[in-house]
């Protein structure tokens, strides 16, 4: 058996009953989680689960699901380090009895994901933890709760999910080479989020054009094209240049196989349009705008993850933390987010819109290269964007250098 497996293998294996190891990547968690289908779940899965996996058992629904059965977040203000969507744990109200054995929680299972259960077929709290999947799956999240959720509807059964992360022996996460060799023990296939990124990605559009105009600006003439896509209240914006993003007379978009001058800049008021001197953001946007109009051709992606994902009133918050003495990394630990929570599956999918599949990109960030490589798009190039440090961001320059691993000059 191959390290990983095909995704119409995995289909056809959840569709049987059987269960799968579904991992996510180096950058996220490393970790690996048995996922079976919540409406074929049986004791003997929630056995395996917990004497095999030893990880927490959850069971991914969608948010209209937890909708339907009024399952609210467990805190109102999420500040797990990756977003997890935990709800309110549950039990059957009938059918079980302390609600932790096997057959209880398979029962659980079962009763949540019926299209005819109510929210008062269940108690709370319970031995269940629901996970709200975020809408759009993997391509907005490529986390384990959302892939659980993706596969199933790809193998046309009740979008729900029941996962474990599995566990050494000795109580240490199973990484790749381990769970290699788990799955070759329990005759178990396995496969990656990336792969079902890109299993969708051939199949499925999450995002969709608004409208596009010409755009004159002081850095040259652009065209503006505008994007809606699920969980987002504003447009993602690209400014192209040279026919970028542009349709034949079929309303199809005009290939690029050569690479491609890109910068995929995330939102930053501050810098953007205030002219803040406390990052290199603004800098960053003008220069890429200059940089895509001497070449004559490429674009700017510009996304809307205000202050790396947490928002503006996050950022003014972590931003105060900074002047008691915190650096930009621990200030965003401190009010409880990840120290980076941006995702670039959007990116992507605008970068494939705009007909652009190898691009050149214009950022300081590794963790961008490898996102954006995971969504399939190919990185013919990393070209360095460092602004010149000052008294007000050399602080923060330097530790993304150092905690954020960006790659800027050694003398700050």
């Amino acid at each position: 058996m191959s390290q990983f497996s095909e995704i119409p293998e995995i289909l056809e294996d959840l569709k049987q009953g059987r269960m799968i190891v579904l991992v996510d990547d180096e950058d996220r968690e490393n970790e690996g989680d048995l996922v079976c289908a919540a409406e074929l779940v049986t004791p003997e899965i929630i056995n395996f689960m917990a004497t095999h996996g030893r990880g927490m058992i959850c069971m991914p629904i969608t948010e209209d699901r937890c909708e339907q059965l009024n399952l609210y977040p467990q805190s109102m203000e999420n500040t797990a380090r990756l977003g997890t969507g935990f709800t309110v744990t549950v039990d059957a109200r009938e059918g079980i009895t302390t609600g932790i054995s096997a057959a209880d929680r398979s029962r659980t299972i079962r009763v949540a994901v019926d299209p005819k259960s109510k929210p008062a077929d269940l108690a709370r709290p319970g031995h269940i933890f629901p996970l709200r999947a975020r809408n759009g799956g993997v391509l907005v999240r490529a986390g384990q709760t959302e892939g659980a959720v993706d596969l199933m509807k790809a193998a046309k059964l009740q979008p729900a999910g029941v996962i474990c992360e599995i566990m050494n022996e000795d109580g240490t996460m199973a990484r790749l080479d381990e769970l290699d060799i788990y799955c070759r023990k329990h005759n178990l296939k396995m496969t990656s989020t990336a792969k079902l990124i890109e299993y969708r990605l051939q199949r499925e559009q999450h995002i969709h054009r608004i409208q596009n105009v010409n755009l004159p600006t002081d850095y040259g003439d652009f065209k503006l094209i505008g994007y809606e896509s699920p969980g987002s209240t504003e447009p993602h914006l690209a400014l192209c240049k040279g026919g970028i993003g542009d349709l034949d007379e079929n309303g199809v978009v005009i290939k690029h196989d050569e690479s491609v001058l890109v910068r995929v800049h995330s939102e930053c008021m501050t810098g953007d349009l205030f002219h803040s001197q406390r990052c290199e953001c603004g800098y960053q946007l003008i220069t890429a705008m200059e940089m895509i109009e001497k070449e004559g051709i490429g674009a700017l992606i510009y996304l809307r993850q205000e202050g790396r994902g947490i928002g503006l009133a996050n950022k003014l918050h972590a931003y105060k933390l900074q002047e008691q003495g915190l650096d930009t990394y621990d200030a965003n630990l401190e009010l409880g987010f990840q120290a980076d929570k941006r995702d670039y599956g959007l990116g992507a999918q605008i970068c494939r819109d705009l007909g652009l599949s190898n691009i050149r990109i214009l950022t300081n960030n590794p963790k961008k290269v490898s996102r954006l490589e995971v969504y399939g798009i190919r990185i013919v190039e990393q070209i360095s964007l460092q602004a010149k440090p000052s008294e007000h961001n050399r602080k923060y320059l330097q530790t993304k250098k150092a905690r954020f691993g960006h790659l800027l000059d050694e003398d700050l």
